[in-house]
């Protein structure tokens, strides 16, 4: 069996391959012509964030699997892969730890202004810190998670550890599951009230998209703080922004964008209140090798028939043809 590895991954996930005597190699030219025949004859793809279309995806007559390096499959057309008996794998248990601690980061660095204390530091100016703004501490604030999957969780249980009070809106979760994690049950509209701290974990949909655009920015305390780490179109981008420059909320951390790469002229690149980063904030050395790991186990157990599968992993279970 042949299996195609769309994008770097770490040399763990290669070893997996190796031990199950599966062949692979690697894909980095992501254009279409040269997908269409990478592609042609392999029976799984491990995908890292490379789109792949339905024109590439119906050239691959022999593919049974696609596993994502992540969470996410926006990349992909799930539809697509319903229709045609292909499965789709995620890696569920390898990226919260990485997530939620880049949660926290954003959440302490916007309320310390590390950046400006280390600026003001540096450049000799030691006895001006009053003129630095206010800090602030997680202690007793209002903390609210939207989405409480794995990474919500785990966002949620450190928030706990700073004593603050954790809320969480997700719909799909039971209220005693909210409430065995030391948490509260919180609607949308109210938790964008009472929030101090705001961490995004939903997936990106038409359900979601610009889940919060002006009206959800004007309701936010001008002291909040929003932090992104799930996908860019969830919060509006232009809404934001405005919110930043006109400081109707304190700040905010963006791992993700409505663009990737945003343009080079993205005005959330010249403003002090924002913490931004490239997509990278489950991509730990430790969370790389689990991943890559993760990713390239659901394709060998997929192939091979072999019960340690993580049933969990497979997003399509239920629609695939036996």
């Amino acid at each position: 069996m042949k299996i195609a590895v769309m994008g770097e991954i770490h040399q763990d996930g290669w070893e997996v391959f190796k031990d199950n005597n599966l062949e692979s190699f690697e894909i980095l030219n992501f254009e279409e012509n040269n997908l269409k025949k990478e592609l042609k004859e392999v029976d799984a793809i491990l995908l890292r964030t490379a789109k792949l279309s339905n024109d590439v995806l119906s050239c691959c007559k022999k593919l049974k699997i696609i596993s994502r390096h992540g969470v996410g499959y926006d990349n992909i057309n799930l539809e697509y892969l319903n229709q045609n008996n292909i499965a789709l794998g995620i890696t569920s248990t390898s990226n919260a730890v990485s997530v939620a601690e880049h949660v926290l980061t954003s959440f302490l660095y916007l309320s310390k202004n590390i950046h400006l204390s280390d600026r003001l530091t540096r450049e000799g100016r030691f006895n001006d810190k009053s003129s630095l703004p206010s800090f602030f501490e997680l202690y007793k604030k209002n903390i609210v998670i939207f989405g409480f999957g794995r990474i919500g969780k785990a966002v949620a249980k450190r928030c706990l550890g700073f004593e603050a009070n954790v809320y969480v809106y997700d719909p799909f979760v039971n209220k005693n599951i909210v409430e065995e994690n030391n948490c509260k049950v919180v609607d949308k509209i109210n938790g964008l009230k009472i929030a101090d701290y705001i961490s995004i974990h939903l997936p990106l949909n038409a359900d979601t998209k610009n889940f919060i655009d002006e009206q959800e920015l004007l309701l936010m305390k001008e002291t909040a703080i929003v932090v992104n780490t799930a996908r860019g179109g969830i919060i509006n981008e232009t809404s934001l922004i405005n919110s930043l420059q006109s400081k109707k909320i304190l700040g905010a951390g963006l791992d993700v964008f409505e663009k990737e790469p945003p343009n080079e002229n993205n005005p959330l690149f010249s403003l002090e209140n924002v913490i931004l980063s490239p997509h990278n904030a489950a991509l730990t050395i430790e969370c790389r090798k689990r991943m890559a790991v993760e990713s390239a186990e659901n394709i060998a157990f997929f192939l091979l028939k072999n019960k340690k599968l993580n049933l969990n992993n497979i997003v399509n279970k239920d629609e695939l043809r036996t």
